[in-house]
């Protein structure tokens, strides 16, 4: 499976990023093989608004299968699963940790918004 993990930088010992539209960076790795398929800038991070929403295209477009992060809004979420694309809480610590995590099944799959939306909110 491609998971994209929510990270504040790139590579495989990054530190997560518990927010989802506004990361710094995507980590997409097989969790599979455990190895990293692509460190994707967020060039949404900085968006004035819909920065979601416009985050989850971008997964989509990359074909991920999953996304692993902290926090995801209503409308990332709606983009998310009109997309196909599963949503995992209990970021912590590194993409690597993560990773174990998810591969553990110690990941929560959660099929809504985690917290509400921002309204043109930075965070």
């Amino acid at each position: 499976m491609t998971l994209a993990i929510c990270a504040q930088s790139e590579g495989l010992e990054a530190r997560v990023d518990r927010r989802f539209g506004r990361c710094a960076c995507f980590v997409i790795v097989d969790t599979e093989s455990g190895e990293e398929v692509e460190s994707l800038r967020n060039e949404n991070a900085g968006a004035s608004g819909g920065a979601g929403p416009q985050s989850a295209q971008l997964l989509s477009q990359r074909q991920v299968e999953a996304v692993a992060l902290g926090n995801v809004g209503p409308n990332a979420a709606a983009t998310l699963q009109a997309a196909g694309i599963k949503i995992y809480c209990g970021v912590e610590g590194t993409v690597q940790e993560t990773l174990q995590k998810f591969n553990d099944g110690k990941l929560q799959a959660v099929t809504e918004a985690t917290v509400a939306s921002h309204h043109g909110m930075r965070g």
